[in-house]
This record gives structure tokens, C-alpha cells and sequence, in this order.
């Protein structure tokens, strides 16, 4: 299947514990090299599990906050 796929990784149990990641703007720059209709999937464990990437699961930080009363 043609697809590009984003490899899954476990670096850390916080988003502190991560080090370094992409910006939007660093992700939007690489994505612009591929067909914009290449189906994008998160490759985890070495190919075991794959998981898609819909509007739903893209989630700012804010909306992940807890204590929000909305």
C-alpha cells in the first residue's frame, strides 16, 4: 500500500521526558514533499500495531487540561 507512515515511539511517560520534536511548521515543511493524497498512519512497534490519524485525534494541549468545569 502506498502510505507514508510516522513511526510510533515510546520516549518518556510526560511530554517533558521527550526531548526535542518537530514544530507545526517543521511537520508541515517535511509533509509538503509527499502527495497530498498519501494516507498518513502511525507505524507502532516495529510494524506490530498501526494506527490511523483522523481530525479527532489531533488534540491541543488545552483541551487535554484537566480541572476545565467546559
Amino acid at each position: 500500500m502506498n502510505a507514508l507512515y510516522i513511526e510510533g515511539r515510546r520516549s518518556g511517560y510526560a511530554p517533558d521526558d521527550c526531548g526535542k520534536t518537530l514544530t507545526v511548521g517543521e511537520l508541515i515543511e517535511i509533509l509538503s514533499d509527499f502527495d497530498e493524497d498519501l494516507p498518513v498512519y502511525l507505524r507502532n512497534d516495529n510494524g506490530y500495531t498501526y494506527g490511523n490519524i483522523t481530525e479527532r485525534t489531533i488534540i491541543p494541549s488545552e483541551d487535554l487540561e484537566e480541572g476545565d468545569d467546559e
